[in-house]
């Protein structure tokens, strides 16, 4: 199977396209989970606080979320094959200061230009499965890629426990450069040298408004889990969000040529598939964040009681059921949205997912670890059923000049989803805990009664996705080629 790349006069293998991909996000993912595990390491190392460590995560988390909306709306303008390996190239160097840096201020600077690359990663991804192949064999793609994501997710601790384990917190960015560094000619060479589908101007006040929209509600959400959402950087950081959101807003209005067409966010089968895109995807990180405390054997300031007594490595394996299901379902429910449509599919992920979080809030919390572990499978194959199909029907809703765009958007407040829900869902907790009220589930009878109230909570997310799903193209069946 092979699919034609625009301005070029040959051929490429779909199958080497989606090679380097996949292996691109799950790199990304891979270096992301495995520097999370290196913290505390880091911050011996240099002797740093908890608040100056943290910005190793949340430097990185910044300039990500405010680039890939930037590298979406390029995928749009430039060739997808240059914007993409410029985006490897940046995250090479980015990973070659991180192995150089000899003090934590260097190590966030490499952070920040890994961040700088790296957001290009799922913004040029997802736009160039758009952009190459027909919509008939998108959701296989798209589901190869959330699969790639499940993965690196899953096994970066493991990796990064055991590099970290044998050659110190650096080898993490020497394995990271190392791959990229492979990686980056397989891509000059597999992605498509396209061409502008409309207008080549690039409206860099607009794209900055919104960048600066998304990396303010990023930190607002941050200093919200540091310093308390009353404190004055996070309210401030919100209002900051706010401002710039509605600059944005007015430039798109008024610009003649906007960084992205005001009719894209009164096309309802988009905004649907972007508004459960982020709540699905807050209820999973939610979920993988919350159960590690639920059954850690380490009584953090969340804890209502040391629950499960797990080490590290079990917690590890009460999530990893559903880690293998997010990988072994996401390509075969991308294929079944190609054969049937989105939105069957997103409804049934939906409800599978607050099915298992009901689960969770009404018989596992502080149930055997077993319990949790079956209530978190159902969360990875309810995900793998939304995530892959909703994507495809966001693809399918954008018109052709406005798909890297689009699909930036759509990659950014995908990944706002997954940094909100566990700031809020961790504020809620330490409410519930000062609250020390029962568990406002009726059916609920153990002893870790603000976890329950807090898969209560997720509940309601899942509630406004479902409603948002009805907004969703029906599709209709899509032929697919013989293979």
């Amino acid at each position: 199977m092979s699919a034609g790349a625009a301005g070029e006069g040959y051929k490429i293998s779909t199958r080497l396209l989606l090679a380097v991909l996949t292996s691109a996000v799950f790199i990304s993912v891979l270096n992301s989970s495995m520097v999370n595990v290196a913290i505390p390491l880091i911050r011996e190392d240099f002797g740093a606080s908890e608040a100056q460590v943290s910005w190793v995560i949340t430097g990185y988390l910044l300039l990500y979320a405010v680039g890939i909306p930037l590298y979406g709306r390029a995928s749009d303008i430039f060739s997808l094959r240059r914007a993409f390996v410029l985006g490897l190239a940046v995250f090479a160097a980015g990973s070659l200061v991180c192995i150089l840096a000899p003090s934590l201020p260097v190590l966030v600077l490499g952070r920040v230009v890994q961040a700088m690359g790296g957001a290009a990663i799922p913004a040029l991804a997802t736009a160039s499965v758009a952009k190459v192949l027909p919509p008939g064999e998108r959701g296989t793609a798209l589901g190869l890629i959330v699969s790639s994501v499940g993965v690196g997710a899953a096994i970066g601790p493991v990796v990064g426990g055991a590099l970290e384990q044998v050659a110190g917190w650096h080898s993490l960015f020497y394995a990271v450069l190392f791959l990229m560094l492979i990686l980056i000619p397989g891509a000059a060479y597999a992605l498509p040298h396209t061409e502008s589908a409309g207008e080549r101007g690039f409206d860099v006040p607009g794209g900055l408004l919104l960048g600066l929209a998304a990396g303010l509600f990023l930190f607002g959400i941050t200093q919200g889990q540091v310093a308390g959402f009353g404190s004055f950087s996070s309210w401030g950081s919100f209002l900051g969000s706010a401002l710039a959101a509605a600059g944005f807003a007015w430039r798109i209005t008024s610009s003649e040529h906007p960084f992205v067409s005001p009719a894209l966010f009164r096309n309802r089968g988009y905004v649907a598939a972007v508004i459960v895109g982020f709540l699905s995807m807050l209820v999973n990180v939610s979920c993988l964040v919350s159960i590690p405390l639920l059954v850690s054997q380490v009584n953090g300031p969340l804890l209502v009681s040391q629950v499960n007594g797990l080490s590290p490595g079990s917690t590890g394996l009460v999530l990893a059921p559903g880690a293998v299901a997010l990988a072994i379902i996401s390509p075969l429910a991308g294929r079944l949205s190609d054969r049937i449509g989105a939105r069957r599919p997103v409804y049934a992920g939906l409800l599978v997912m607050l099915i298992s979080v009901l689960f969770l809030s009404a018989f596992a919390a502080g149930a055997s670890p077993v319990v949790v572990a079956l209530g978190m499978l159902g969360v990875g194959v309810g995900f793998a059923f939304t995530n892959s199909p909703n994507v495809n029907a966001a693809a399918a809703a954008l018109p052709e000049e406005s798909t890297g765009v689009g699909l930036g958007i759509f990659n950014g407040l995908f990944f706002l989803g997954g940094g909100t829900g566990p700031a809020v869902v961790g504020a809620f907790l330490a409410a519930r805990r000062e609250a020390g009220a029962g568990a406002i589930n009726p059916l609920y009878g153990l002893d870790a009664a603000p976890f329950s109230d807090a898969f209560l909570l997720l509940s309601v997310a899942l509630l406004l996705a479902l409603a948002a799903s009805l907004g969703l193209r029906s599709g209709k069946k899509a032929k697919v080629p013989d293979r």
